[in-house]
């Protein structure tokens, strides 16, 4: 039987699947920490926009929020997306195999 409840991987793929949080997640995972207004400064919305897409990621687990006086800093946590490269990796097998599965039969014809 297929297992259909995978909450946490559904969230990352989820959070994933836009281009902003992608672009955020690949600018915090250049640096150790950024605040909000960094990570918004160069990115084409509002504030309260980059801050809807930062739930979205910090839901899924792969940021987390820390609050120093006035500032909020965020941080790329990179663990949630092993899940996603386990799953991934799965298919990344059946690829490799059909690919040397097509090449094998390319160099058996005459």
């Amino acid at each position: 039987m297929v297992d259909l409840q995978q909450p946490g991987l559904d969230r990352i793929f989820g959070a994933l699947s836009d281009p902003t949080r992608r672009a955020i997640v690949e600018r915090l995972a250049a640096q150790d920490a950024l605040s909000i207004s960094e990570i918004a400064r160069p990115l084409p919305m509002s504030l309260p926009a980059v801050m809807k897409h930062l739930d979205v990621l910090e839901n899924a687990g792969l940021v987390a929020r820390r609050k120093a006086g006035r500032t909020v800093t965020c941080r790329l946590v990179a663990a949630p997306m092993e899940d996603a490269m386990g799953w991934l990796a799965r298919y990344q097998r059946f690829w490799s195999e059909s690919l040397d599965r097509l090449a094998a039969a390319l160099e058996a014809k005459p």
